[in-house]
Protein backbone atom coordinates (compact mmCIF):
# COMPACT_ATOMS: atom_id res chain seq x y z
CA UNK A 1 0.00 0.00 0.00
CA UNK A 2 1.20 3.74 -0.54
CA UNK A 3 0.94 5.87 2.35
CA UNK A 4 2.32 9.25 3.05
CA UNK A 5 3.28 10.48 6.44
CA UNK A 6 2.81 14.26 7.39
CA UNK A 7 6.03 15.50 9.77
CA UNK A 8 9.11 13.90 10.00
CA UNK A 9 9.88 14.55 13.84
CA UNK A 10 10.57 12.17 16.06
CA UNK A 11 7.26 10.97 15.77
CA UNK A 12 7.15 10.84 12.03
CA UNK A 13 10.42 10.01 10.73
CA UNK A 14 10.23 6.70 13.18
CA UNK A 15 6.59 5.72 11.54
CA UNK A 16 7.82 6.84 7.57
CA UNK A 17 11.09 3.81 8.19
CA UNK A 18 8.85 1.40 9.98
CA UNK A 19 5.45 1.71 7.32
CA UNK A 20 8.18 1.03 4.68
CA UNK A 21 9.99 -1.79 7.02
CA UNK A 22 6.14 -3.01 7.38
CA UNK A 23 6.28 -3.62 3.23
CA UNK A 24 4.11 -0.29 2.34
CA UNK A 25 5.73 2.47 0.21
CA UNK A 26 5.93 5.31 2.30
CA UNK A 27 7.09 9.11 1.44
CA UNK A 28 7.60 11.47 4.13
CA UNK A 29 7.04 14.94 4.25
CA UNK A 30 8.07 18.45 6.12
CA UNK A 31 8.58 21.98 6.04
CA UNK A 32 11.99 21.86 7.23
CA UNK A 33 14.67 21.26 4.14
CA UNK A 34 17.45 20.62 6.80
CA UNK A 35 15.80 17.96 8.40
CA UNK A 36 14.35 16.05 4.72
CA UNK A 37 18.23 15.85 3.49
CA UNK A 38 19.68 13.99 6.45
CA UNK A 39 16.59 11.30 6.46
CA UNK A 40 16.54 11.42 2.59
CA UNK A 41 20.62 10.48 3.14
CA UNK A 42 19.60 7.62 5.64
CA UNK A 43 20.51 9.88 8.74
CA UNK A 44 18.55 10.42 11.48
CA UNK A 45 18.02 14.18 12.66
CA UNK A 46 18.22 12.95 16.27
CA UNK A 47 19.51 9.94 18.47
CA UNK A 48 17.22 7.64 18.83
CA UNK A 49 18.52 3.70 19.04
CA UNK A 50 17.49 1.77 15.50
CA UNK A 51 16.34 4.43 13.33
CA UNK A 52 19.88 5.01 11.49
CA UNK A 53 19.63 0.80 10.80
CA UNK A 54 16.45 1.15 9.79
CA UNK A 55 16.39 3.91 8.00
CA UNK A 56 19.16 2.63 5.62
CA UNK A 57 17.48 -1.09 5.70
CA UNK A 58 14.02 0.88 4.59
CA UNK A 59 15.69 3.50 1.45
CA UNK A 60 17.52 0.23 0.33
CA UNK A 61 14.44 -1.24 -0.72
CA UNK A 62 13.12 1.56 -2.69
CA UNK A 63 9.84 1.96 -0.63
CA UNK A 64 10.74 4.94 1.41
CA UNK A 65 10.98 8.84 0.12
CA UNK A 66 11.10 12.14 2.08
CA UNK A 67 10.43 15.34 0.13
CA UNK A 68 9.39 18.72 1.27
CA UNK A 69 6.76 18.96 -1.51
CA UNK A 70 3.72 17.76 -0.06
CA UNK A 71 2.50 17.20 -4.03
CA UNK A 72 4.46 14.20 -3.60
CA UNK A 73 1.21 12.59 -1.47
CA UNK A 74 -0.88 12.38 -3.95
CA UNK A 75 -1.72 8.67 -5.29
CA UNK A 76 -1.29 7.38 -1.11
CA UNK A 77 -4.14 5.83 -0.21
CA UNK A 78 -3.63 6.71 3.62
CA UNK A 79 -2.17 9.76 4.95
CA UNK A 80 -0.89 9.70 8.67
CA UNK A 81 -0.27 12.97 10.34
CA UNK A 82 2.78 12.98 12.69
CA UNK A 83 2.78 16.62 13.41
CA UNK A 84 3.71 17.82 17.26
CA UNK A 85 1.45 19.78 19.84
CA UNK A 86 3.35 21.23 22.35
CA UNK A 87 2.32 23.48 25.00
CA UNK A 88 1.08 27.44 23.61
CA UNK A 89 3.83 29.55 25.05
CA UNK A 90 2.17 31.11 28.22
CA UNK A 91 -0.40 28.91 28.47
CA UNK A 92 -1.40 25.73 29.31
CA UNK A 93 -3.40 24.37 26.30
CA UNK A 94 -1.81 22.76 23.22
CA UNK A 95 -0.60 25.00 20.29
CA UNK A 96 -2.96 22.71 17.35
CA UNK A 97 -1.17 25.41 14.64
CA UNK A 98 0.99 22.28 13.01
CA UNK A 99 -1.87 20.18 13.16
CA UNK A 100 -3.77 22.93 11.35
CA UNK A 101 -0.81 23.55 8.95
CA UNK A 102 -0.48 19.98 7.52
CA UNK A 103 -4.21 19.33 7.57
CA UNK A 104 -4.71 22.56 5.26
CA UNK A 105 -1.63 21.54 3.07
CA UNK A 106 -3.06 17.68 2.89
CA UNK A 107 -6.81 18.79 1.92
CA UNK A 108 -6.18 19.65 -1.79
CA UNK A 109 -4.26 16.53 -2.69
CA UNK A 110 -7.17 13.90 -0.89
CA UNK A 111 -9.36 11.43 -3.29
CA UNK A 112 -12.36 10.03 -3.10
CA UNK A 113 -11.88 6.87 -0.37
CA UNK A 114 -8.80 8.10 1.38
CA UNK A 115 -7.93 7.52 4.80
CA UNK A 116 -6.61 10.60 6.96
CA UNK A 117 -5.23 9.04 10.31
CA UNK A 118 -4.54 11.28 12.98
CA UNK A 119 -1.56 10.50 15.28
CA UNK A 120 -0.82 13.55 16.94
CA UNK A 121 -1.41 13.82 20.63
CA UNK A 122 -4.38 16.52 20.70
CA UNK A 123 -7.31 17.69 22.91
CA UNK A 124 -10.58 16.07 22.20
CA UNK A 125 -12.74 17.30 19.75
CA UNK A 126 -9.81 18.35 17.44
CA UNK A 127 -11.07 15.41 15.56
CA UNK A 128 -14.39 15.95 15.45
CA UNK A 129 -13.36 19.10 14.03
CA UNK A 130 -10.98 17.61 11.24
CA UNK A 131 -13.42 16.19 10.29
CA UNK A 132 -16.12 18.37 9.61
CA UNK A 133 -13.71 19.53 6.94
CA UNK A 134 -13.29 16.50 5.21
CA UNK A 135 -17.00 17.08 4.22
CA UNK A 136 -16.59 16.51 0.47
CA UNK A 137 -13.79 15.77 -0.22
CA UNK A 138 -14.88 11.52 -0.44
CA UNK A 139 -12.10 10.82 2.27
CA UNK A 140 -12.46 9.37 5.96
CA UNK A 141 -10.46 10.31 8.96
CA UNK A 142 -9.64 8.44 11.57
CA UNK A 143 -7.49 8.80 15.04
CA UNK A 144 -5.25 5.94 15.80
CA UNK A 145 -2.80 7.47 18.84
CA UNK A 146 0.93 6.78 19.25
CA UNK A 147 1.77 5.25 22.30
CA UNK A 148 6.17 5.29 21.66
CA UNK A 149 8.31 5.35 24.34
CA UNK A 150 11.98 7.78 23.46
CA UNK A 151 14.58 4.73 23.23
CA UNK A 152 12.15 2.18 22.27
CA UNK A 153 10.08 3.81 19.27
CA UNK A 154 11.52 1.14 16.53
CA UNK A 155 10.25 -1.39 18.76
CA UNK A 156 7.15 0.16 19.68
CA UNK A 157 6.13 1.20 16.70
CA UNK A 158 6.86 -2.38 14.84
CA UNK A 159 5.38 -4.12 17.45
CA UNK A 160 3.18 -1.84 19.37
CA UNK A 161 1.29 -3.53 23.41
CA UNK A 162 -1.97 -2.36 21.06
CA UNK A 163 -3.65 -0.10 18.63
CA UNK A 164 -6.49 1.54 18.81
CA UNK A 165 -9.02 3.42 16.20
CA UNK A 166 -10.97 6.05 16.58
CA UNK A 167 -13.70 5.02 13.70
CA UNK A 168 -16.62 7.38 12.92
CA UNK A 169 -19.59 6.64 14.85
CA UNK A 170 -23.35 6.93 14.66
CA UNK A 171 -25.75 7.51 17.15
CA UNK A 172 -25.77 4.31 18.63
CA UNK A 173 -21.40 4.12 19.12
CA UNK A 174 -20.88 1.68 16.34
CA UNK A 175 -19.31 2.14 13.31
CA UNK A 176 -20.52 4.07 10.42
CA UNK A 177 -20.23 2.59 7.21
CA UNK A 178 -17.22 4.83 6.36
CA UNK A 179 -15.82 3.73 9.72
CA UNK A 180 -15.86 0.32 8.71
CA UNK A 181 -14.32 1.07 5.32
CA UNK A 182 -11.71 2.74 7.20
CA UNK A 183 -11.00 -0.03 9.97
CA UNK A 184 -10.61 -2.51 7.11
CA UNK A 185 -7.69 -0.20 5.42
CA UNK A 186 -5.86 -0.24 8.41
CA UNK A 187 -5.57 -3.19 9.23
CA UNK A 188 -4.06 -3.56 5.86
CA UNK A 189 -2.03 -1.46 7.00
CA UNK A 190 -1.37 -3.14 10.13
CA UNK A 191 -1.56 -6.49 9.40
CA UNK A 192 1.83 -7.55 10.55
CA UNK A 193 1.58 -6.38 14.21
CA UNK A 194 -2.43 -7.65 14.25
CA UNK A 195 -0.79 -11.22 12.59
CA UNK A 196 1.17 -11.40 15.84
CA UNK A 197 -2.08 -10.85 18.00
CA UNK A 198 -1.72 -7.02 18.83
CA UNK A 199 -4.66 -5.96 21.06
CA UNK A 200 -6.72 -3.66 18.56
CA UNK A 201 -9.06 -1.50 20.51
CA UNK A 202 -11.94 0.14 18.01
CA UNK A 203 -13.61 3.28 19.20
CA UNK A 204 -15.11 6.57 19.02
CA UNK A 205 -13.29 9.95 18.10
CA UNK A 206 -13.41 11.01 21.41
CA UNK A 207 -12.40 7.87 22.98
CA UNK A 208 -9.18 7.41 20.93
CA UNK A 209 -8.00 10.91 21.87
CA UNK A 210 -8.73 10.55 25.49
CA UNK A 211 -6.71 7.27 25.26
CA UNK A 212 -2.86 8.97 25.45
CA UNK A 213 -3.46 11.72 27.23
CA UNK A 214 -5.40 9.58 29.65
CA UNK A 215 -2.30 6.89 29.81
CA UNK A 216 0.37 9.96 30.08
CA UNK A 217 -1.72 11.58 33.10
CA UNK A 218 -1.76 7.94 34.67
CA UNK A 219 1.82 7.72 34.48
CA UNK A 220 2.84 10.70 36.03
CA UNK A 221 -0.03 10.60 38.96
CA UNK A 222 2.22 7.74 39.62
CA UNK A 223 5.85 9.25 39.49
CA UNK A 224 4.52 12.28 41.58
CA UNK A 225 2.66 9.89 43.85
CA UNK A 226 6.30 7.82 44.80
CA UNK A 227 7.78 11.37 44.90
CA UNK A 228 5.55 12.57 47.25
CA UNK A 229 6.47 9.50 49.33
CA UNK A 230 10.04 10.81 48.91
CA UNK A 231 8.93 13.57 50.72
CA UNK A 232 7.82 11.82 53.43
CA UNK A 233 10.46 9.68 53.42
CA UNK A 234 12.82 12.67 53.82
CA UNK A 235 10.58 14.10 57.17
CA UNK A 236 11.17 10.52 58.63
CA UNK A 237 14.04 9.36 57.85
CA UNK A 238 12.16 6.16 55.77
CA UNK A 239 13.77 5.16 52.80
CA UNK A 240 11.63 5.26 49.46
CA UNK A 241 13.18 3.11 47.46
CA UNK A 242 12.58 0.05 49.86
CA UNK A 243 9.15 2.01 50.14
CA UNK A 244 8.56 1.36 46.54
CA UNK A 245 9.50 -2.43 46.42
CA UNK A 246 7.22 -3.23 49.04
CA UNK A 247 4.28 -1.54 47.67
CA UNK A 248 5.42 -2.41 43.94
CA UNK A 249 4.85 -6.25 45.02
CA UNK A 250 0.91 -5.72 44.91
CA UNK A 251 0.10 -7.14 41.14
CA UNK A 252 -2.55 -3.72 41.68
CA UNK A 253 0.20 -1.10 42.15
CA UNK A 254 3.19 -3.02 40.69
CA UNK A 255 6.58 -1.45 40.44
CA UNK A 256 7.60 -0.02 37.31
CA UNK A 257 7.06 3.86 37.25
CA UNK A 258 7.90 4.09 41.02
CA UNK A 259 11.16 5.52 40.84
CA UNK A 260 11.64 8.44 43.10
CA UNK A 261 14.05 11.11 42.15
CA UNK A 262 14.20 14.07 39.74
CA UNK A 263 10.97 13.29 38.46
CA UNK A 264 9.40 13.56 34.61
CA UNK A 265 9.91 15.63 31.86
CA UNK A 266 10.25 15.55 28.20
CA UNK A 267 8.07 16.95 25.20
CA UNK A 268 4.97 14.31 26.27
CA UNK A 269 4.09 13.93 29.76
CA UNK A 270 4.77 17.83 31.29
CA UNK A 271 2.60 19.40 28.18
CA UNK A 272 0.21 16.44 27.75
CA UNK A 273 -1.38 16.58 31.45
CA UNK A 274 -1.20 20.57 31.45
CA UNK A 275 -3.06 20.70 27.68
CA UNK A 276 -5.83 17.86 29.58
CA UNK A 277 -6.13 20.43 32.34
CA UNK A 278 -6.69 22.90 30.04
CA UNK A 279 -9.35 21.25 28.03
CA UNK A 280 -11.04 19.86 31.19
CA UNK A 281 -11.74 23.45 32.11
CA UNK A 282 -12.88 24.70 28.61
CA UNK A 283 -15.52 21.21 28.88
CA UNK A 284 -16.80 22.53 32.38
CA UNK A 285 -15.20 19.55 34.17
CA UNK A 286 -11.82 21.14 35.44
CA UNK A 287 -12.67 19.58 38.71
CA UNK A 288 -11.89 16.35 37.37
CA UNK A 289 -8.66 16.61 36.75
CA UNK A 290 -7.58 19.15 39.36
CA UNK A 291 -5.33 16.93 41.25
CA UNK A 292 -3.10 16.66 38.24
CA UNK A 293 -2.15 20.29 39.06
CA UNK A 294 -0.70 18.77 42.45
CA UNK A 295 1.15 16.22 39.99
CA UNK A 296 2.55 18.80 37.87
CA UNK A 297 3.77 20.78 41.60
CA UNK A 298 5.59 17.40 43.35
CA UNK A 299 6.87 17.26 39.93
CA UNK A 300 8.45 20.66 39.81
CA UNK A 301 9.49 20.82 43.87
CA UNK A 302 11.54 17.80 43.01
CA UNK A 303 14.30 19.64 40.89
CA UNK A 304 14.37 22.57 43.97
CA UNK A 305 14.69 20.12 46.25
CA UNK A 306 18.16 18.62 44.40
CA UNK A 307 19.25 22.06 44.28
CA UNK A 308 18.70 21.95 48.04
CA UNK A 309 20.12 18.88 48.71
CA UNK A 310 23.55 19.77 46.83
CA UNK A 311 23.46 23.07 49.65
CA UNK A 312 23.52 20.89 52.39
CA UNK A 313 25.84 18.56 51.26
CA UNK A 314 28.62 21.77 50.62
CA UNK A 315 28.18 22.80 53.86
CA UNK A 316 25.02 25.41 53.19
CA UNK A 317 26.26 27.10 50.17
CA UNK A 318 26.84 26.19 46.70
CA UNK A 319 28.57 29.77 45.85
CA UNK A 320 31.53 29.23 43.98
CA UNK A 321 31.12 25.38 44.62
CA UNK A 322 32.02 22.84 41.17
CA UNK A 323 29.31 20.73 40.55
CA UNK A 324 29.50 18.10 37.76
CA UNK A 325 26.15 17.19 35.99
CA UNK A 326 25.85 13.82 34.70
CA UNK A 327 23.08 13.99 32.12
CA UNK A 328 20.90 16.95 30.23
CA UNK A 329 18.88 14.35 28.09
CA UNK A 330 15.39 14.20 30.33
CA UNK A 331 15.50 10.22 29.73
CA UNK A 332 18.40 8.08 29.07
CA UNK A 333 18.86 6.57 25.13
CA UNK A 334 17.84 10.23 24.16
CA UNK A 335 19.05 13.11 22.84
CA UNK A 336 15.45 15.12 23.78
CA UNK A 337 16.17 18.00 26.18
CA UNK A 338 12.59 19.32 26.57
CA UNK A 339 11.82 20.10 29.81
CA UNK A 340 14.84 18.26 31.22
CA UNK A 341 15.05 17.88 34.65
CA UNK A 342 18.59 17.48 34.46
CA UNK A 343 19.05 20.98 33.09
CA UNK A 344 16.68 22.42 35.17
CA UNK A 345 18.59 21.66 38.05
CA UNK A 346 21.83 22.79 36.57
CA UNK A 347 20.44 25.93 35.58
CA UNK A 348 19.10 26.86 39.35
CA UNK A 349 22.39 25.67 40.59
CA UNK A 350 24.74 27.92 38.04
CA UNK A 351 22.09 30.79 39.04
CA UNK A 352 22.70 30.29 42.73
CA UNK A 353 26.57 30.59 42.44
CA UNK A 354 27.90 27.48 41.54
CA UNK A 355 30.02 26.74 38.65
CA UNK A 356 28.22 23.93 36.55
CA UNK A 357 29.45 21.54 33.67
CA UNK A 358 27.10 19.21 32.31
CA UNK A 359 27.76 15.89 30.06
CA UNK A 360 25.49 13.92 28.48
CA UNK A 361 26.33 10.81 25.73
CA UNK A 362 24.19 12.15 23.46
CA UNK A 363 22.58 15.36 24.27
CA UNK A 364 25.45 17.63 24.42
CA UNK A 365 24.89 19.34 21.11
CA UNK A 366 21.56 20.20 22.03
CA UNK A 367 21.98 21.24 25.40
CA UNK A 368 24.76 23.65 24.32
CA UNK A 369 22.51 25.33 21.71
CA UNK A 370 19.40 25.49 24.10
CA UNK A 371 21.73 26.35 27.57
CA UNK A 372 24.99 28.67 26.47
CA UNK A 373 25.31 30.07 29.47
CA UNK A 374 26.22 26.60 31.07
CA UNK A 375 29.56 25.07 30.71
CA UNK A 376 29.63 21.57 28.97
CA UNK A 377 32.23 18.48 28.90
CA UNK A 378 32.21 15.28 26.52
CA UNK A 379 33.31 13.20 28.88
CA UNK A 380 32.17 12.20 32.51
CA UNK A 381 36.20 12.61 33.56
CA UNK A 382 36.26 16.20 31.97
CA UNK A 383 33.22 16.64 34.11
CA UNK A 384 33.63 15.77 37.35
CA UNK A 385 37.85 16.98 36.96
CA UNK A 386 38.22 19.48 40.26
CA UNK A 387 34.35 18.95 41.46
CA UNK A 388 32.74 19.86 44.85
CA UNK A 389 29.87 17.56 44.23
CA UNK A 390 28.81 15.06 41.03
CA UNK A 391 24.84 14.78 40.54
CA UNK A 392 23.63 12.18 38.33
CA UNK A 393 20.78 13.41 36.72
CA UNK A 394 19.45 11.18 33.66
CA UNK A 395 20.27 7.49 34.49
CA UNK A 396 22.66 6.59 31.21
CA UNK A 397 23.47 3.06 31.96
CA UNK A 398 27.26 4.28 31.82
CA UNK A 399 26.66 6.49 34.48
CA UNK A 400 25.33 4.04 36.59
CA UNK A 401 27.96 1.05 36.32
CA UNK A 402 30.64 4.32 36.95
CA UNK A 403 32.92 2.92 39.62
CA UNK A 404 33.43 5.19 42.64
CA UNK A 405 37.27 4.93 42.79
CA UNK A 406 37.82 5.38 39.05
CA UNK A 407 36.69 8.47 39.51
CA UNK A 408 37.73 9.42 43.37
CA UNK A 409 41.30 11.22 42.12
CA UNK A 410 39.53 13.58 39.75
CA UNK A 411 36.88 14.88 42.01
CA UNK A 412 37.91 18.10 44.74
CA UNK A 413 35.84 16.30 46.94
CA UNK A 414 33.60 13.14 47.34
CA UNK A 415 30.34 13.74 47.26
CA UNK A 416 27.85 11.95 45.36
CA UNK A 417 23.96 12.96 44.63
CA UNK A 418 21.54 10.37 42.85
CA UNK A 419 19.24 11.97 41.53
CA UNK A 420 17.65 8.46 39.80
CA UNK A 421 17.99 6.48 42.96
CA UNK A 422 20.19 3.77 40.70
CA UNK A 423 23.50 3.56 42.07
CA UNK A 424 24.49 1.02 45.09
CA UNK A 425 24.68 3.66 48.70
CA UNK A 426 26.92 1.32 50.87
CA UNK A 427 29.17 0.89 47.55
CA UNK A 428 29.68 4.43 47.46
CA UNK A 429 30.08 5.34 50.49
CA UNK A 430 32.77 2.37 51.70
CA UNK A 431 35.02 4.13 48.87
CA UNK A 432 34.64 7.22 50.96
CA UNK A 433 32.10 9.33 48.95
CA UNK A 434 29.34 11.22 51.01
CA UNK A 435 25.90 9.82 49.48
CA UNK A 436 23.04 11.52 48.78
CA UNK A 437 19.49 10.83 47.22
CA UNK A 438 16.17 11.80 47.25
CA UNK A 439 14.03 9.87 49.68
CA UNK A 440 16.82 8.14 51.32
CA UNK A 441 18.25 8.54 54.78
Amino acid sequence: MRVSVIGCGYLGAVHAASMAKLGHTVVGVDVVPAKIEMLAAGKAPFYEPGLPELLTESQGTGRLEFTTDTAAVAGAQVHFLCVGTPQKHGEFRADLSYVEDAFAALLPHLQPGDLVVGKSTVPVGTAEALAERLAGTGATLVWNPEFLREGFAVQDTLHPDRLVYGLPTDDDGEPTPEGERARLLLDEVYATPLADDTPLVVTDYATAQLVKVAANSFLATKISFINAMAELCEATGADVTRLADAIGYDARIGRRFLNAGLGFGGGCLPKDIRAFMARAGELGVDQALSFLREVDAINMRRRVRMVDLAREVCDGSIVGRRIAVLGAAFKPDSDDIRDSPALSVAAQMQLQGAHVTVTDPQAVDNARAAWPGLAFAPTVEEAVTGADVVLLATEWAEYRALDPDSIAGLVAERRILDGRNVLDPARWRAAGWTYRALGRP
